[in-house]
């Protein structure tokens, strides 16, 4: 079976998803990458580092530049012609395509898989990850997005694939690319951060998160994380929200300051390493995931910790 796995990058540097997602595939058998994008050939290299990997195709197109689904999706589907298997990280980007993949193939996509069990049979969460559902695709096409969390990451350095160039459609020309505003930070980005700070709702508002979530981050190198209650509220940005609905998370360490533990936050982090949760209500659902539990008044707590440190 050859698949085809997508490279989620920024026409510079590529992203840590695509590592998992090529453990992934490998479990299908042999592995192509598709790096699509404009004055991408850097990427293409790093790419083809990666173990494991047989061939790197390369597409590089104004078109592909900002990995519009309408644009880039027509190629993937032309490349499909020779594989047998389309996957992608589940990450933003890669949810965005694989869906319109999946309808133009007319397959049944497979989403957010937890394991590769045979050639077309996957296990992936249901039900915020409280179950974990065992599928079989009948399909002859398979589209598969991959959590990152669930899969070790890929030696990046010890491989040397053939890089080929490709040319495809580039879409209808239906939507185009207007503008993007990317928060930047010097602290660790969520999904790659060993370490990550989270706040809740109980941190009242946005002057009190800075005042208490940000120092003890800072102390520890970490990233910055919040709760769906925290995000919806206007604490902070939605690109911090760790989640069902946002990131998926398995740090070394995850430190929850404020956070009840609502279902779908615990399926966005549960998998990390240690949990310590700081909360004020001991029958809070967060404790029953976590290794060290505080149970405490957050105010007292958190700058004390963060004196220590």
């Amino acid at each position: 079976m050859k698949t085809l796995v997508w490279v989620e990058h920024d026409n510079t540097n590529m992203a840590d998803a695509t590592l998992a997602a090529v453990t992934a595939a490998g479990k299908l058998g042999e592995v192509h990458l598709l790096v699509a994008g404009a004055n991408c050939r850097a990427v293409a290299e790093q790419a083809a580092k990666i173990a494991g990997v047989g061939k790197v195709h390369v597409a590089d197109d104004a078109a592909y530049e900002h990995a519009l689904a309408e644009n880039v999706a027509p190629l993937i589907v032309d490349l499909m012609g020779h594989h047998d298997a389309f996957v992608a990280p589940a990450t933003t980007t890669g949810k965005n395509v694989a869906p319109r993949v999946a309808a133009l193939l007319d397959v049944m996509q497979i989403s957010d898989i937890l394991s590769v069990e045979g050639d077309k049979t996957f296990t992936r969460p249901i039900y915020a990850g409280n179950a974990i559902a065992t599928v079989e695709s009948s399909d002859e096409k398979l589209v598969v997005t991959v959590r990152g969390t669930a899969f070790e990451k890929a030696d990046a350095e010890s491989g040397s694939a053939e890089i080929e160039d490709v040319s495809g459609p580039t879409g209808d020309g239906l939507s185009s690319f207007v503008s993007q505003e990317i928060a930047e930070s010097e602290r660790p980005e969520l999904t790659s951060a060993k370490v990550i700070v989270s706040g809740g709702r109980a941190l009242k508002d946005a002057e009190t998160f800075e005042e208490y979530i940000m120092p003890l981050a800072d102390k520890l190198g970490a990233g910055v994380g919040a709760s769906r209650a925290a995000v919806d509220a206007g604490y902070v940005p939605n690109d911090y929200q760790v989640g069902q609905t946002g990131k998926i998370v398995a740090p070394e360490v995850y430190i929850a300051i404020g956070i009840s533990g609502a279902i779908q936050h615990l399926a966005g982090m549960k998998d990390s390493k240690t949990i310590i949760a700081i909360n004020k209500d001991e029958d809070a659902p967060i404790f029953q995931v976590a290794d060290i539990g505080l149970v405490g008044d957050l105010y007292k707590i958190v700058p004390e910790l963060t004196e220590k440190l």
